[in-house]
């Protein structure tokens, strides 16, 4: 990430983030152990076509800034804390961009606090009864047994590992640049907080949180788009369609050769779409 880091002071601690590019706010939403540099090649073309892009570092384990030790970071606790942040910028008709757990935590969100933004762009995210998908279920056992997240710590900075499927085989069709799994694995075992803050997630991730909130999307009227790779390995492109039934005014569209992490297979096509949907949107307003 080249742009300048920012920081701002939440109830549940300090965030880091970053801005290109000014006019309407897209605020990104990552998920567990990836942070901001998830959405470096999708950034540029939205700051370019006039947005102002906004990509934090959530506390979800590739953060470098712990958050306070009594923050509520249990999913709706996350959740809470994105809207915070929205609060904390006074940002208005915003547009929300969210992948793999950041989906998950920004349908609660919408669930509970959606005042401020405009239209959501959903890329393979957890949802209904994938949180998390079947390859994952075992982390939250996991993340409540004692000093079991450093072990974990210790076989994320495995190279041989980190092409198996319950690391990033099946997020990412193509080979991560080292440095950039490097930024997302390193922190967490490098600091004991944002251990305890990872570790507050996992351990409360359940699908009672996403069905909730997908009972309660049913009344969300804002415009969703919905983008799937179409071989998908996580996230079933079902569950978009369940989405897009749930949601009263989204749209699917499917993008070939791609896995979860569109923003690195398919960068290009995803910045085509984002910007069409919001060209859509904004001539609906006028």
């Amino acid at each position: 990430m080249t742009t300048p880091e920012r920081r701002v002071t939440l109830p549940q601690g300090e965030l880091r983030y970053y801005e290109q590019g000014a006019g309407p706010p897209v605020v990104f939403v990552h998920g567990v152990l990836t942070n901001a540099k998830l959405w470096r090649k999708v950034v540029p073309g939205l700051a370019e076509a006039g947005f102002r892009c906004i990509t934090p570092d959530w506390p979800l384990g590739s953060h470098e800034l712990p958050m306070k030790r009594d923050a509520d970071l249990t999913p709706v606790g996350q959740a809470e804390l994105i809207a915070d942040f929205l609060d904390a910028l006074d940002l208005r008709d915003v547009t929300l961009v969210a992948n793999d757990t950041g989906g998950a935590l920004t349908q609660i969100m919408l669930s509970r606090r959606p005042d401020r933004v405009a239209q959501v762009v959903l890329t393979p995210s957890d949802s209904f009864e994938y949180f998390f998908p079947p390859i994952f279920k075992p982390l939250p056992t996991l993340a409540r047994v004692p000093g079991a997240m450093l072990v974990l710590a210790a076989l994320l900075r495995v190279p041989a590992l980190w092409p198996l499927p319950f690391l990033f085989g099946w997020v990412a069709k193509r080979p991560l640049p080292r440095e950039i799994v490097e930024s997302y694995l390193w922190p967490v075992g490098r600091s004991a907080g944002v251990r305890r803050d990872l570790r507050k997630l996992l351990r409360d991730v359940h699908p009672r949180h996403t069905l909730a909130a997908a009972e309660k999307l049913r009344a969300f009227d804002r415009p969703v788009l919905l983008v799937w790779g179409s071989e998908e390995k996580l996230f079933p492109v079902d569950l978009a369609r369940r989405l897009a039934d749930v949601l009263p005014n989204a749209r699917l569209v499917t993008v070939p050769d791609t896995y979860t992490f569109i923003s690195e297979d398919q960068p290009e096509v995803l910045v085509r779409h984002i910007l069409e949907f919001m060209a859509r949107y904004q001539s609906d307003r006028k």
